[in-house]
Parts: C-alpha cells; structure tokens; sequence
C-alpha cells in the first residue's frame, strides 16, 4: 500500500509514474554513454584524419603553408560535426539547436571577430603567399622563421628556438619585412678609422677582401666610400651576396678587417671613441 502511495506522490509532483521516469533514466543514460562514445572516437578520427591529410599533401608536395592549413581546417570541421553529432544522439532536436545559433549568431559573430578576421587572414596568406613556411619575417615588431601557417594563427620560430604564435589577421593587414624571399640581398658595414689615417689604402684594402670572397656579388659591384665625419672616419660598405650567405659575407669582412686592418697601420676606432650601431637587424 505504502508503494502504491509512494508512485501516486511520485505522479503527482513529477506529472509522470515511476515506470516512466525509470524507462526515461535508461533511455537518457544510454544515450549519454553513446554521445560521449561518439565525441572520443569522433575526435580521435578527426585528429587521424588531420594526419592523413598531412602525409597526402606532403607527399604531393604542396606548399608547407597549405599542408597546416587544410590539416588543420579539416580537423575542426569534423569536430564540429562530432559534436553536432553527439547533440543529436542525447534527443535533443537539431531545428532548435540551430534556431539557437541563429538568435545567438550576431553576439557570436561580434564576440568572435578577432577570430574570423583571424581566419580570413590566413585565407589571404595562402592566397597571395607574402611569406611561406621556412622564411624568415619581421612583423609586428617580432621576427623568426616560420614554421607553421595554421587557420588563426603562424608560429615563428626564433634565432634562439622560442616560439612566437601570432593571429593571421594582424600579419595579413599590417606591414611586414621578409628576409629570405628575394634570391639575392645587399649586405652594409659602417667601418669606423682614426683621423688621420690613410682613407686610400683603407678602401682599397676593403675592395681587396670584398673581391677575394667569392660569395660576394660582381654586379652590382661592392660600393666603398668615405662616409660620416663625426668622432671617428666612418667608411661606408655595400656588397651584394646570396641571401643564404648574407651572414657569412657580413662576417667575414668584419673578421678580416679586425686582423689585418691594424697590420696596415689603421686603427678601428674604439666604443668609448665613437659608440656606432655595426651589426644591422639579424634576419
């Protein structure tokens, strides 16, 4: 009697019997087990299926930039379906779940505009291609190689193996230098001497070193000349050379003036003389 009481009170406060609510708690929990069955081995999926992408297109030797993007884009649209997937297994109806999105869609999109302004910027990059993966960029004030072109962001990797994770939508609106696009680059030297030496054999030394290293560029011709007249004799350098031997060519010079330059009777000024700025931005 007391059980009977129990169900009519049960009926009474929850506006079905205790069968149902037993039949709709099996029903519920087996379709929570599933949708969490499908969202694990939905997104395990999704992550294969983003490595298979990878291997395809690497294998098709598509631009490194492009692999990361598609890969990635690949993995978040099936995610997405995983999860709109899952929705449907708990019962809930999919007409009111995007009646949902749609009244929330403005304060979604304006919520979100960084992040699609971020995505058209990655859209741009791959588009006209200013950088790929594998050059070297200055932007928004931060330089590094790059390493990943991805559906938000680029990761860059710096001279000392930090990583730098910048939105594409900045990079694709604002100014930016790449180091490694042209084929050739110009490399500058400002050689700092003592008044009173001998400027004559100083350039033609310089032109000496710049025309034994063969890295160094015939055309355009190395271009020597007396430059500022401050607390010391600046001696302006240029030379052109292969950007992947930009460094070595800089370096070079600078190791054999160093050496040979006081041989010859030529003094380098010193940093209490002149404080001079002798190395340009490292790319």
């Amino acid at each position: 009697m007391a059980l009977l009481d129990i169900e009519a009170d049960f009926q009474r406060i929850f506006g079905f019997s205790l069968a149902e609510g037993k039949q709709w708690l099996v029903k519920s929990g087996t379709n929570l087990i599933f949708a969490v069955i499908i969202l694990l081995a939905g997104f395990w999926i999704a992550k294969w299926v983003g490595r298979l992408v990878v291997k395809i297109l690497t294998r098709g030797k598509v631009d490194a930039g492009l692999v990361t993007f598609l890969s990635s884009l690949c993995t978040i649209v099936l995610k997405i379906l995983v999860i709109v997937t899952a929705i449907t297994q708990l019962g809930i109806e999919m007409t009111s779940f995007v009646a949902i999105l749609g009244a929330a869609g403005l304060a979604i999109g304006m919520a979100f505009s960084g992040t699609l302004s971020n995505f058209a910027g990655g859209v741009m990059i791959l588009l006209f291609k200013p950088f790929k993966v594998g050059d070297v960029i200055l932007t928004q004030t931060l330089q590094g190689t790059v390493k990943e072109i991805q559906i938000f962001y680029t990761y860059l990797h710096t001279s000392d193996n930090k990583v730098i994770v910048i939105p594409n939508g900045p990079i694709a609106n604002g100014p930016l230098t790449n180091f490694t696009k042209a084929n050739v680059r110009r490399v500058d030297w400002s050689i700092p001497i003592s008044y009173g030496d001998d400027f004559v054999k100083a350039h033609q030394l310089i032109q000496k070193y710049l025309s034994e290293d063969k890295r160094v560029k015939k055309d355009p011709a190395p271009f020597v000349a007396l430059g500022e007249l401050g607390a010391s004799v600046m001696i302006t350098v240029r030379a052109w050379a292969k950007t992947n031997e930009y460094w070595d060519v800089y370096y070079e010079l600078n190791r054999r003036i160093y050496e040979e330059f006081s041989k010859e009777g030529l003094n380098l000024t010193s940093p209490q003389e002149h404080v001079i700025q002798m190395q340009p931005t490292k790319a």
